[in-house]
């Protein structure tokens, strides 16, 4: 089955350590797409460096697998959890992991503000036109629906590591 992550970070060399996520990524689970890297204001704390943003699309049959895939990325930049919406080394969300969903606390799938998010969703449609969140239906009817929020594409995607 296929699991969506979302990569984001706004410190020191973005675009390095994007390509670190997703080499550590690919340790772990089978990278079959990336997406183009898109810039981003930063959401909830204002006073903070812009975010790039990009989505993978990973091969995994075991929820857990990923989210350790997504946990050992974000530690191999050094990510530290001290505020919330804060600036980030890097941060990996789970997104959805085939259609399951799931309520606990630690893995909640779909996450829970994918949604909300068009740094999510609109790099997710880049690579997947016809990308569906479970519980809230078409990627793209869900992006119609944000775009008030400001997101610029701001290179190729990544080679797949």
């Amino acid at each position: 089955m296929t699991a969506v992550l979302s990569l984001g970070t706004n410190l020191v060399d973005r675009v390095a350590r994007l390509r670190c996520g997703l080499e550590v990524i690919a340790q772990h689970v089978a990278i079959q797409a990336i997406s183009p890297i898109y810039e981003t204001a930063a959401v909830g704390l204002q006073d903070q460096p812009a975010f790039l943003n990009l989505v993978t699309i990973v091969e995994s049959d075991d929820p857990e697998r990923v989210f350790r895939a997504a946990q050992t990325a974000e530690e191999s930049q050094g990510r530290l959890r001290s505020q919330r919406w804060g600036p980030r080394t890097l941060d990996v969300d789970v997104i959805t992991v085939g259609g399951l969903t799931s309520e606990d606390p630690r893995l909640t799938l779909p996450h829970p503000r994918a949604h909300e998010r068009a740094f999510v969703l609109v790099p997710w449609l880049a690579i997947d036109p016809t990308a569906e969140l479970p519980r809230r239906g078409p990627v793209r009817a869900i992006v119609g629906g944000l775009a008030d929020q400001d997101i610029t594409r701001y290179a190729d995607p990544l080679p797949v590591p």
